[in-house]
């Protein structure tokens, strides 16, 4: 699945589209499918403890429990460009947000652990195909001179995916008085928690109806009429859409169908652009961001914070979270994708140094002396926020625009497969990681964060304001 191309220099590329709104709905709710991300990968955060209680299970199992969704994935990541290059955009949409529907029901109603790992795993390939067609369709409609800050929408859905989930746990478990295995209208509340994703999901696939095709997919099955509207529609009736029906079709001649191979420099030897997206996902998962949103209740837990008041810290550090994704989205075509990256690595870095200071403290009575309870509780929120105004939001759009158009479908999928490989690892070992020395777990985050800032420097090329045919 390849992104269009962008306007050309005869006067598109600079032309403002007439219809800047519908422009910003079409990327809302293509957008939604990363809400859904958002909310389903955070949502466990809430059921952690209970679904520990209700199978009885040690950290080891609980941890594959949550990580294995991260596998569905990988798989969905590595496959969705290839169904949506056959299928169409908006009907690969319409799949997720049909496995995202089922998967909520069958995770509120598991009657064994097994069945829950499963729809976990399903749910999870839905979540991989929207990581990768959400910010491929949003390149290939967008106008080059909003294509940052719309491609931005796809991180911006994310975290108030992430936000709304926290909310919604939050009040369930104050229905259930405050206990995650309380029974609400016959179910625990850790089962209304997951099951409450129905809602955005059927959503999802409602708005997937009012939105168009991409103009490049409809090109590529031969409705050009169709595209020529679309193209009308987001970039405006006084560009030459003849001409921009030709530009893209000149492009998409001189390409052909990426494949795994095209990967391939030589024998067995990566192109040095597809490490490059490999390191930029692996790093962004390495420092342990999803730590804070898989666990963080169950980290408050575990140094003395009460249920009530983990859900709650989980809740702000989602706002922080929303807020940092607001800067980013603001400052992305402004200062460019690169120095933002930059800072947030030398400020979460600082945090996680904090972080690990303050959990090396011995516990009183089960809590955290006041000093490094609160250097703790700050360092978290820092943590959180720089990593939203750079990584969060700079990697997808790294992703979405550095790479060739020969190969961009299949670098795309590779890239976004071992970003959830790596969250797989930061999941599945963060519960042992922790009993066995949580301020030694947090200095390898902090070691990474740190790693990550000559990697920039000396692998990543900025891409701002170039379009999409000058990566090379």
């Amino acid at each position: 699945m390849t992104s269009t191309t962008q306007p050309s220099a005869s006067g598109a590329r600079q032309a403002h589209p007439d219809h800047l709104s519908h422009v910003i709905f079409i990327t809302a709710a293509a957008a939604m499918g990363g809400f859904l991300f958002g909310y389903d990968s955070s949502v466990i955060n809430g059921a952690v403890e209970a679904i520990r209680g209700r199978y009885d299970i040690g950290s080891g199992t609980l941890a594959q429990v949550i990580a294995v969704a991260l596998i569905g994935c990988a798989i969905g990541a590595a496959t969705a460009g290839r169904i949506a290059d056959r299928i169409g955009r908006i009907r690969c949409m319409q799949i997720a947000a049909a496995l995202f529907t089922v998967s909520a029901v069958g995770s509120a109603l598991p009657f064994a652990l097994w069945d829950l790992a499963f729809w976990r795993v399903v749910g999870g390939f839905a979540i991989g195909m929207a990581s990768v067609i959400g910010p491929a369709y949003i390149a290939e409609v967008a106008p080059a001179a909003y294509r940052g800050r719309l491609g931005a929408f796809q991180q911006a859905a994310i975290v108030i995916g992430i936000a709304v989930s926290q909310l919604v746990n939050w009040a369930i478990l104050n229905l259930a008085d405050g206990d995650q295995r309380g029974e609400i209208a016959g179910l625990e509340a850790w089962q209304w928690m997951l099951g409450v994703m129905v809602v955005p999901a059927v959503l999802y696939g409602l708005l997937s109806f009012a939105i168009p095709e991409s103009p490049r997919f409809l090109i590529s099955v031969g409705r050009k009429d169709r595209a020529r509207e679309v193209l009308a529609e987001v970039e405006g009736h006084g560009v030459d859409l003849d001409a921009r029906v030709a530009e893209i079709e000149t492009a998409m001649r001189r390409e052909h169908k990426s494949t795994f191979k095209d990967l391939f420099g030589g024998r067995f030897k990566l192109l040095p652009i597809v490490w490059v997206g490999i390191g930029l996902s692996v790093f962004q998962q390495l420092v342990g961001i999803n730590v804070a949103f898989y666990y963080s209740a169950t980290l408050w837990q575990s140094v003395g914070v009460d249920p009530s008041g983990s859900f709650f810290y989980s809740f702000t550090t989602s706002i922080i979270n929303i807020i940092g994704t607001v800067i980013a989205m603001v400052l992305v075509d402004r200062v460019g994708r690169k120095p933002l990256a930059l800072v947030g690595s030398a400020g979460m870095a600082v945090s996680l140094a904090f972080e690990a200071w303050a959990f090396s403290a011995d516990l009183v009575d089960g809590k955290l002396p006041e000093t490094q309870g609160v250097v703790a509780l700050i360092a978290a929120h820092a943590f959180v926020l720089f990593f939203a105004l750079s990584w969060g939001v700079v990697v997808w759009v790294f992703l979405g625009e550095m790479f060739p158009n020969r190969i961009r479908a299949a670098a795309l999928g590779v890239a976004a497969s071992a970003q959830w490989l790596a969250n797989w690892l930061i999941t599945a070992s963060f519960p042992s990681l922790a009993d066995w020395n949580l301020s030694g777990t947090y200095v390898i985050y902090t070691v990474f964060a740190v790693l990550s800032i000559p990697f920039v420097l000396k692998y990543v090329k900025e891409t701002k304001g170039k379009a999409l045919e000058e990566m090379g």
